[in-house]
């Protein structure tokens, strides 16, 4: 039986799965990370039955401007599946992907990193959809673990570090000493929430509808979190659909603009960290004055959110090297790590 199991093993390739609300990254052992593609797919409707048309890239180039027939949907919302069927098809595009046309003669452990919030039925929804896809075995490993791996870390050992890991869904705060987390709380709001509030901002102030990937463009470019010295910092020329005459037309704002319309999405970020401080013992709140905060996810290169959460906190706020793949690396070298094996969950 054990050669049979060495035969079906042979050439099997571990993977570990960052499973993001916007993007999607998988690292495979032994080779680092492979593939980093947006969470989305294209559904093309045909008499009546659904087929995918396009994943990732692809997909992504499709939102906001599909005919009726093709809709461009994002399986996860806050992190976690919000359609199961479209999740399993995502999973398993990005698993062929990755092992190219050998994958019928593969069997590989998953490990999937899930939001600390999320509940038995959500993290079910993912083992299932892996496990559909044709792992063998599926691990899963919480988000602000992960990222805490990733960015290095001294997870390990019995000191106290925070980490603040601002995805497109969720944002998760959380303390860690011994591999464990000694507090965590995951606030629902990220990237995509800071996305929304530029829309309704130009939509409110200007009357202009834009789409979402143009909120994301403007965020990505010029958001700041607080405004510039100056007040107005950068100009960014935004075009959309007048609300008012229902034409195409192009307006501008600038950085100052950007800072009041995310001041929501991020005093909820800061509200969250403060919460995690409260809550923390107090030896580990000594640690964490010495070791200060890590922040990782794509919301951590919003310009001056270090700063502005240094000011909040009054502690030391440092970005991670690679935040935007952090949770992938971690995932990964949880996998891969023996010391680490302790983080991974089976149920």
């Amino acid at each position: 039986m054990g050669f049979w199991n060495n035969i079906f093993k042979f050439g099997v390739q571990n993977m570990a799965i960052d499973l993001g609300t916007a993007n999607t990254l998988v690292y495979v052992q032994d080779q680092g990370i492979v593939l980093n593609e947006p969470s989305v797919v294209a559904l093309e409707t045909i008499n009546g039955m659904k087929r995918v048309k396009a994943v990732g890239d692809d997909a992504k180039m499709m939102m906001g401007k599909t005919p009726d027939s093709i809709e461009a949907i994002r399986p996860l919302r806050d992190g976690v599946i919000a359609d199961l069927d479209v999740a399993e098809e995502m999973i398993k595009h990005f698993i062929r992907k990755v092992n190219g046309r050998k994958s019928l003669m593969r069997y590989p452990e998953i490990t999937i990193c899930v939001p600390s919030g999320s509940t038995s039925v959500e993290r079910r929804a993912i083992r299932d959809a892996a496990s559909n896809a044709g792992a063998s075995q599926v691990y899963l490993i919480l988000e602000p673990m992960a990222a805490a791996i990733g960015a290095d870390m001294p997870v390990t050992e019995p000191v106290g570090s925070m980490v603040v890991d601002i995805g497109g869904g969720t944002t998760e705060v959380a303390v860690l000493s011994l591999r464990g987390l000694a507090y965590t709380t995951s606030v629902r709001t990220g990237g995509d929430k800071m996305d929304e509030a530029i829309v309704s901002y130009v939509r409110r102030h200007h009357n202009l509808l834009i789409g979402d990937s143009t909120a994301e463009r403007i965020k990505k470019d010029y958001a700041v979190a607080r405004p510039p010295e100056d007040g107005v910092g950068e100009s960014i020329t935004i075009k959309g659909r007048d609300l008012v005459n229902g034409v195409p037309k192009e307006i501008t704002i600038n950085q100052g603009h950007l800072a009041e319309a995310l001041n929501e999405p991020i005093g909820a970020i800061v509200e969250g960290v403060r919460i995690a401080l409260e809550n923390t013992a107090p030896e580990l709140a000594a640690d964490i004055v010495d070791q200060g905060i890590v922040l990782t996810g794509g919301g951590a290169l919003i310009g001056g959110l270090d700063d502005y959460l240094r000011e909040e906190t009054g502690l030391p706020v440092t970005i991670a090297e690679d935040p935007l793949s952090c949770v992938a690396l971690g995932t990964g070298r949880a996998m891969e790590d023996p010391i680490y094996r302790g983080v991974l969950m089976t149920a």
